[in-house]
């Protein structure tokens, strides 16, 4: 009785490793013909990241980017990081603003409101709107 429990302990034991046999060349055969689509996965993730990078360069540096021409900028100060220009009273606001990222994001917000609305020159009044999140 105790032979007959081993022998077909044994039989289901070889019929899982033929299993697992049978598994392992296939994934073997996937893998030997995947190795080609492994350059092809490459050349898709660098053309990805060229244009991500390409995309995040455009945001981060929008005045190399091309965009329809800004008009001439007449003397005086400007909006710092634009053409735009704006009084001195703005430019000292501007640099009152203590924390840097802060004073970029409220020049941001007003660059886009003075283009948005086509203003000439920014002033306080103006500043003080379009500052206001």
């Amino acid at each position: 009785m105790i032979d007959r429990d081993v022998s077909e302990r044994l039989g289901r034991l070889e019929t899982r490793l033929g299993r697992l046999e049978a598994l392992l060349g296939e994934l073997n055969d996937r893998l030997e013909h995947a190795s080609g689509g492994l350059a092809d996965a490459r050349a898709g993730i660098q053309d990805w990241v060229t244009e991500y990078v390409s995309l995040r360069l455009q945001q981060l540096v929008p005045e190399t980017c091309e965009h329809a021409p800004e008009p001439a900028v007449a003397e005086g100060p400007v909006l710092p990081g634009t053409r735009l220009r704006c009084t001195d009273e703005v430019l000292h606001r501007l640099g009152r603003i203590p924390i840097p990222f802060v004073r970029q994001m409220v020049t941001q917000k007003v660059a886009e409101t003075a283009r948005a609305e086509q203003v000439a020159l920014i002033d306080v009044p103006f500043f003080e709107r379009a500052a206001t999140f």
